[in-house]
């Protein structure tokens, strides 16, 4: 496993939760959005998920990955 690309990935992962998670996540008591929040919604959710397989791909190549010698 090549532990510098896990914990980059790792890192990834803690900033996309950091910056995207609270706008993806439904507020309690929303019950009626306008189409332009319903458009806006889509695409944070749109963003947080390509952002999420990037992060995803990322650790399992550092998984697959052997760490390189110092």
């Amino acid at each position: 496993m090549d532990s510098n690309r896990f914990r980059a990935a790792y890192e990834k992962l803690q900033s996309l939760d950091e910056r995207m998670t609270y706008k993806v996540r439904m507020k309690p008591g929303t019950s009626r959005m306008t189409a332009e929040q319903l458009e806006d919604r889509c695409r944070d959710l749109a963003n947080y998920t390509i952002e999420i397989k990037e992060v995803v791909n990322e650790l399992f190549k550092a998984i697959a990955g052997r760490d390189e010698p110092s």
